[in-house]
């Protein structure tokens, strides 16, 4: 394995790297970082954690001090992983070598933004949405940019930014060196890996599907109503910070709220945050002032916490791949961890899709499977129960809507009440109401008249 000490870079970065105190290179540095050096293209594969920042960070400052005129752009997915990589930028002491920089994410002030890219930063770290915003407001200039770096590319494509991420390279020229890193390798990536990379290294540490080995995994069949009980059970059995994943931004909030009613210390971290809201929520379990996280997939990539014991799937996630960045977040850097998930009866499709994607071989941990069997008898009518309400809530959904439907036509006059609207959308008079509604009448007993008739008369042929 190789040192960074070995590393053919300027002698400026060599001494950043010692006092940022990053000494021995991990598997995908080791591989990445001499062929980036000399200016190819990379496609690289890696698993959450393994330290892909670092890979292409060291690489691209080594370019920066070379050509004073080049500028790097990296593109990540969410506003925390950007806020990671600066972090990483800044611990290689790039101030002291000379290289401005700017963090360009949505949550932070623009003003901020745009004095430091007035200061010519030629270091930009963004999301796509806000590196688009700088670049209508032609605040962001991209024509010198040599180095350009996609971060965590299957999320960003997963969350809908292929049109945004196009949109930036249409700025950015030709001639310069990419590299693309992934947690896992999809068709989606391999496309996008031939039409914007030139002749590309490609570079896999570890299986591109299966989770670390170290990390032990426990199902726990459970129906809905019971997940919370069983949730504050397993917080108090495990020592150590808890990562908890729920579906939505909403649960997470309630749940937090729960946990903290019964004695819990627990923090929530969504979408509906503002980035210092997000900010002093990561510093805080990070320091251990909360040692539950609830967080929505938002914090399944790019979440660089350390030292996570235990990852618990309270809700499984809509993707099978996010099973696998969800339970990376714990046993980082060859530590061991555990990876809880609650599975109910209507999540059994979706596991099964998981299992297609993760080590089918990997077995269910002994003490989860005798809470599983126990009682069989009670799980499957806790099952009926669940399936009942289920077909109840449907039912109350259906006459929900019938009522509002006709709210709706009572709000629009569409009534049997006097009041209606003619052609031109105008109320009409009570009088002229009242005359249509005696005219219908005149024209109902009319008709019932002649029927009447119509039936006396056949019925007086018959006797006849």
């Amino acid at each position: 394995m190789i040192d960074f000490n070995e590393l053919p870079i300027e002698t400026k970065l060599k001494n950043s790297i010692k006092f940022a105190d990053f000494k021995t290179p991990t598997p995908i540095q080791s591989k990445s970082i001499p062929i980036s050096l000399t200016g190819k293209d990379i496609l690289g594969t890696a698993q959450t954690g393994t330290g892909k920042t670092l890979a292409f960070t060291i690489p691209m400052i080594n370019k920066l001090i070379l050509d004073k005129n080049a500028t790097a752009l990296i593109i990540c997915p969410t506003r925390e992983l950007a806020s990671q990589v600066m972090q990483t930028v800044l611990k290689l002491n790039v101030r002291e070598i000379g290289i401005g920089n700017a963090l360009l994410i949505g949550g932070e002030s623009m003003q901020k933004q745009l004095r430091k890219l007035k200061k010519r930063a030629r270091i930009i770290v963004g999301t796509p949405g806000r590196i688009n915003d700088h670049l209508k407001r032609q605040s962001l200039d991209l024509s010198k940019v040599s180095y350009l770096v996609l971060d965590e590319t299957d999320r960003m494509l997963d969350m809908g930014f292929t049109p945004q991420i196009e949109l930036i390279l249409k700025f950015v020229p030709k001639k310069h060196q990419t590299l693309l890193f992934s947690a896992t390798l999809p068709d989606n990536i391999l496309k996008i890996s031939e039409k914007y990379l030139n002749n590309p290294e490609r570079i896999a540490v570890g299986s591109l599907s299966t989770p670390i080995e170290k990390i032990k995994q426990e199902t726990f069949q459970i129906t809905q109503d019971k997940k919370y009980h069983e949730l504050i059970n397993q917080l108090v059995e495990r020592n150590g910070s808890i990562l908890v994943f729920v579906k939505t931004k909403h649960g997470a909030d309630k749940i937090v709220k729960r946990l903290k009613f019964d004695g819990h210390s627990a923090d929530a971290i969504h979408g509906n945050l503002r980035q210092s809201k997000r900010d002093r929520v990561i510093n805080g379990f990070r320091n251990g002032k909360s040692r539950i996280l609830i967080a929505t997939d938002v914090a399944a990539r790019g979440l660089d916490i350390p030292l996570i014991q235990h990852v618990i799937n309270y809700d499984l996630p809509q993707v099978p791949e996010d099973y696998i960045h969800r339970i990376g977040r714990t046993g980082r850097a060859g530590k061991e961890g555990s990876a809880l998930t609650f599975i109910t009866p209507n999540d059994r499709s979706m596991w099964n899709s998981i299992n297609k994607l993760i080590n089918p071989n990997f077995k269910i941990a002994q003490n989860s499977q005798r809470r599983i069997f126990k009682n069989k008898k009670k799980f499957k009518k806790d099952f009926k129960k669940e399936r009942k309400f289920n077909e109840r809530k449907k039912f109350f959904k259906k006459n929900k809507s019938k009522k509002s439907f006709k709210e709706k036509k009572k709000k629009f006059g569409f009534t049997n009440n006097p009041k209606y609207f003619d052609k031109k959308g105008a109320t009409s008079s009570s009088s002229d109401e009242n005359k249509r509604e005696s005219q219908f009448n005149r024209k109902k007993r009319f008709k019932n008249r002649k029927r009447s008739k119509k039936f006396s008369f056949k019925k007086y042929r018959r006797q006849n």
